[in-house]
């Protein structure tokens, strides 16, 4: 009896540290399919083609991702506001959304290093006259709820004293408002200002110069005791980067200078 009881036990403790291994990695592994949150009205990071499939930087990026992992990608189209809901929800095993590693996110989800990095830019409507920066001062201005750039351009504006910030769900709803008026001036990712102005779909605005905020490095994200997914995701990106894939990724998708991922004296 003693031995069978033993025998029970140990069986008992295997099951319990088996079922301990397991992680969200072999879980996405073994289902076959890796669900990115991804934000589809973020050109060029994320849009839809002519035929309304989902193209861009960060489409590109998970199909990458779930090729490393042996597995189909699958695009979950996530507005700005709904990227992290998505991932604690269990709709996505991975947010590759362009989401800016705060602290204050960090709390909620695991963050990687970054995978991106934006730098601000102001675009205007062109009968305000605004040409600069500081020219927004006591104007209308707005962005997409919860980035990076409307967090710092809602400081901003209570810096200054005067003007308004207006919040919208999504990028096309702030760059719909700036070219009818509602709006005087947005500050958005420069990659992003470049590519609303040349759709030709929001006449009357133009791009009219940088904006004095820190630059937006920007990390994949899961759920934050998923360690084992959170290294394999570090190295994915590393891998990326050296293997000249992020420089590709880049030229096809923004053009230009190359941006730097590391952080003088921090990342290396």
């Amino acid at each position: 009896m003693r031995i069978t009881t033993a025998a029970f036990g140990l069986m008992a403790a295997i099951t319990m540290v088996s079922t301990a291994q397991a992680d969200k990695l072999d879980d996405i592994v073994g289902s076959g399919t890796l669900r990115c949150a991804v934000v589809l009205d973020f050109p060029p990071m994320g849009s839809r083609d002519a035929s309304n499939n989902p193209v861009g930087f960060d489409v590109d990026y998970c199909n990458d991702l779930a090729k490393a992992l042996g597995v189909t990608a699958e695009i979950v189209e996530t507005p700005f506001p709904e990227r992290i809901p998505a991932l604690m929800s269990g709709r996505v095993d991975v947010g590759v959304a362009s989401t800016s590693d705060t602290l204050e996110r960090a709390r909620t989800v695991g963050m990687t290093i970054p995978y991106f990095a934006f730098e601000m830019a102001v675009t205007a409507n062109e009968k305000t006259g605004i040409k600069s920066f500081e020219d927004m001062k006591g104007k209308v201005v707005g962005a997409t709820a919860g980035t990076f750039e409307a967090i710092a351009l809602e400081k901003q504006v209570k810096a200054w004293g005067g003007g308004e910030f207006r919040p919208y769900q999504t990028q096309a709803d702030v760059f719909l408002a700036l070219s009818q008026g509602q709006l005087d001036a947005t500050v958005s990712t420069s990659t992003v200002a470049q590519a609303n102005v040349k759709t030709g779909k929001f006449p009357g605005i133009a791009v009219v110069g940088k904006a004095p905020f820190d630059i937006d490095y920007v990390a994949l994200f899961t759920n934050r005791e998923e360690y084992g997914l959170i290294n394999f995701l570090n190295l994915f990106i590393n891998q990326q980067v050296r293997t000249g894939r992020y420089a590709e990724l880049y030229e096809k998708w923004v053009g230009g200078d190359l941006p730097s991922l590391t952080v003088n004296g921090v990342y290396r």
